[in-house]
């Protein structure tokens, strides 16, 4: 017998609930078009499912309720009514979390679906926190879901992220549910959805048999292809909503034997659904007054879709140290955020750029431990065990250089290391200014100040001076 089956997948579209500028490369250069919002996403997913007839499931991988304005002041419930109304059959999580699990408990009972873990546990009795998996019923085939969350919450996220709960890798567990699943169950496909981040899935799709599709997310890749991987079919849908990935499955036997993939561009061009439209507008409409409020001026396009440096954050550390006057500033290598081109810059652009609107702190650090924190975060990224990839992207930094070679083993990656200008000085102390713990972890320094003004303000009042600039400038180098 042959079944037809289609998957839609979004992932990380960190809260931006409308049209938003995105970046796209356009062979040399970067281009910027308005994408994503949840009303066109709902139009795509609607009209998949108008089209199929109820032989269409629709997932959503993690990193949803937060990112955003409204999405951070409302701990995440503003984004409740409009996720349901798009009538997801599962999803998994990774920032829902930054509200404290205790909340974002309190969110996932409000959904109409559920969210799967496989691998978050509770503290206190070791029971799992989420439903490991669910299964879902369409016109001829049963499909069973297994959730995989974040498995950094609890490593490299702050404390509040994972009070009372922690976080394994999942892949210890996840042969046992498909197991179930397969044989206890008797579905015909399993699904996996994912926030462990496509290296790290990729591996874990290598290790672990039986798994149909295995539905990727955290590391915002676009994959034009998916990934073959022992028979597991792997798709990443990009990010901030801009992308949604559509896998149409052919399927005989429990098998699937044919399949067809599109990552679909959200574009400006695609007809909202009014309804969605509708519930946006009242969740924005307080708001933009004071987000659309006009606070300077960029010259440089605004973005984090680079590894190593990224003007988005050049901006942020340049506020930083004028503010303080530090000798250098750091900050997290967050990956969303989605680009300002040159032009004005508002009120929402500056909490889309660092949502949470953290203190602006100040440490002091040796040169010696200057060094040590960044191989540390350069391990993190890079690692060659995928499994122990444990960030975003690298560390951004103002006021240093850095010259790395990518491939070396941990720890003697760094090449050159100068501050100021000069060939860094393991014993002198350098005053550094940063935002967040992941900035300079607590590990780290010493006479830690948070100050009495936090990063949104700083980056108001360095904005106010006039047009700024915030060109990559070699902070740090793959030599």
């Amino acid at each position: 017998m042959t079944d037809h089956l289609t998957l839609l997948q979004m992932n990380d579209s960190h809260g931006y609930l409308e049209l938003h500028p995105e970046l796209f490369w356009a062979a040399d250069r970067a281009e910027y078009r308005m994408a994503g919002g949840y009303a066109r996403i709902a139009a795509l997913i609607g009209d998949a499912r108008d089209a199929q007839r109820g032989r269409v499931l629709a997932f959503d991988c993690g990193d949803t309720i937060h990112g955003t304005y409204p999405a951070v002041q409302s701990k995440g419930e503003a984004l409740v009514p409009v996720l349901n109304a798009l009538g997801f059959d599962a999803m998994t999580a990774h920032w829902e979390f930054a509200y404290g699990p205790e909340q974002f408990q309190k969110v996932a009972r409000a959904l109409d679906y559920p969210v799967l873990a496989v691998n978050c546990y509770d503290d206190a009795t070791g029971d799992l926190v989420f439903p490991p998996y669910t299964v879902c019923e369409t016109d001829g085939l049963e499909v069973g879901v297994i959730g995989i969350a974040a498995t950094i919450v609890d490593k490299v996220m702050p404390p509040s992220f994972s009070e009372g709960v922690h976080f394994t890798l999942g892949n210890a567990e996840l042969p046992g549910y498909i197991a179930r699943l397969r044989d206890d169950e008797g579905v015909d496909l399993v699904v996996v959805i994912s926030h462990l981040g496509f290296p790290q899935e990729v591996k874990l799709a290598r290790e672990v048999d039986g798994i149909d599709v295995l539905l990727s997310g955290h590391t915002h890749n676009r994959l034009f292809e998916p990934a073959i991987v022992n028979d597991t079919i792997i798709i990443q849908s990009g990010c901030h909503g801009s992308f949604l990935g559509r896998l149409d499955l052919t399927v005989e036997n429990r098998r699937v034997t044919k399949f067809d993939h599109d990552l679909i561009v959200v574009g400006e061009e695609i007809r909202p659904d009014p309804g969605i439209e509708e519930m946006v507008g009242k969740i924005m409409d307080p708001h933009r007054e004071c987000l659309s409020r006009v606070v300077g001026e960029t010259r440089t396009a605004l973005n984090r879709n680079t590894v190593l440096e990224a003007t988005m954050d050049n901006l942020l550390l340049q506020a930083l140290i004028d503010l303080t006057g530090a000798d250098m500033a750091f900050s997290n290598g967050w990956r969303y955020g989605a680009p300002v081109p040159p032009g004005p810059i508002t009120v929402n652009d500056l909490w889309n750029i660092i949502p949470m609107n953290a203190p602006v702190s100040t440490v002091e650090i040796t040169g010696r431990e200057l060094r040590a924190m960044m191989e540390e975060n350069l391990e993190r990224t890079f690692a060659r065990d995928p499994y122990d990839q444990m960030g975003g992207y690298v560390k951004r930094c103002a006021g240093i250089n850095l010259y790395c070679k990518l491939e070396n083993a941990p720890g003697l990656r760094i090449q050159e290391f100068f501050a100021g200008g000069k060939r860094l000085d393991p014993d002198a102390v350098y005053r550094t200014a940063f935002v967040t713990a992941q900035g300079v972890p607590a590990s780290y320094g010493e006479n830690r100040e948070d100050l009495d003004i936090r990063a949104i303000a700083a980056l108001e009042r360095y904005l106010a001076r006039g047009p700024v600039s915030a060109d990559l400038r070699g902070s740090v180098v793959a030599v």
